[in-house]
């Protein structure tokens, strides 16, 4: 079983930038799609970015295109999240999941969460 942990986050002026890291124990990392999901204040969970095993094909939820990188380095076991531009509408509890878009509610497994504050 993969264990996921997440840092990176913190308190960040609008149009800041943070950028979030994600840990994973074991060795079946590089098998799986990754996701990155947030849960904002009184909202539910929603997804923000995936990128598949290679690391090659990436998409993103349209609020966060073009100022959010996902990346991940398979010899670390590690996944990331470069976030610009932050937005108070970003701010979230951010957690990486197992499994891109269509398949990471399924799989059940994600970290423990970061907390992103986007506020002046």
């Amino acid at each position: 079983e993969v264990q996921l942990v997440e840092s990176g986050g913190g308190l960040v002026q609008p149009g800041g930038s943070l950028r979030l890291s994600c840990a994973a124990s074991g060795d079946t990392f590089s098998s799986y799609a990754m996701s990155w999901v947030r849960q904002g204040p009184g909202k539910g969970l929603e997804w923000v970015s995936d990128i598949n095993t290679g690391g090659w094909n990436t998409r993103y939820t349209d609020s966060v295109k073009g100022r959010f990188t996902i990346s991940r380095d398979n010899t670390k076991n590690t996944l990331y999240l470069q976030m610009n531009d932050l937005k108070p509408e970003d701010t979230a509890v951010y957690y990486c999941a197992l499994g891109g878009a269509t398949d990471w509610r399924r799989f059940g497994s994600r970290g423990q969460g970061t907390q992103v504050t986007v506020s002046s």
